[in-house]
């Protein structure tokens, strides 16, 4: 049985791809039963596509795989704090539980700009944060120095 640091691990290896690409390095898996069944890394600016965030193209791959719209028995792993867009789409896949590493202070929708209207939904998640918080914030930290 794989533990939280292992997917977060595998996250932050997607996390990599983007920051090699260009792209905010934000890396994400989707999990079920302690199997990876899609993972992703932004892909915004390569792609054009605001919409082309990790958490997005994870869930679509695995939605695709599963040949459904939910996923209720998953779990999705992400290096930062989703955005309100991001967090959205989790609970229109009825995602079971999201565990992240860094808070996002300038666009996470959890707790840090907002926090997620769950209160009136029909559908509310698990939420686990700050798994390898200190990394994945390091990750972001040097891509936007070496941007600077």
């Amino acid at each position: 049985m794989f533990d939280v640091y292992f997917f977060m691990r595998q996250a932050l290896e997607e996390a990599r791809k983007s920051m090699i690409n260009g792209e905010v390095p934000v890396g994400a898996v989707v999990v079920a039963e302690d199997k990876i069944l899609s993972r992703a890394h932004n892909e915004s600016i390569s792609s054009h596509d605001p919409t082309a965030h990790a958490e997005v193209i994870a869930l679509r791959r695995a939605c695709r795989k599963r040949k459904n719209y939910r996923l209720p028995d998953c779990d999705l792993y992400v290096t930062l704090e989703p955005c309100p867009m991001c967090l959205g789409a989790m609970v229109q896949a009825r995602i079971k539980r999201l565990v992240f590493g860094a808070y996002d202070p300038k666009a996470g929708a959890v707790s840090s700009i907002m926090s997620f209207p769950f209160g009136r939904l029909n559908h509310r998640l698990e939420i686990k944060s700050g798994i390898l918080a200190e990394e994945c914030g390091e990750l972001l930290k040097s891509f936007f120095k070496e941007k600077r």
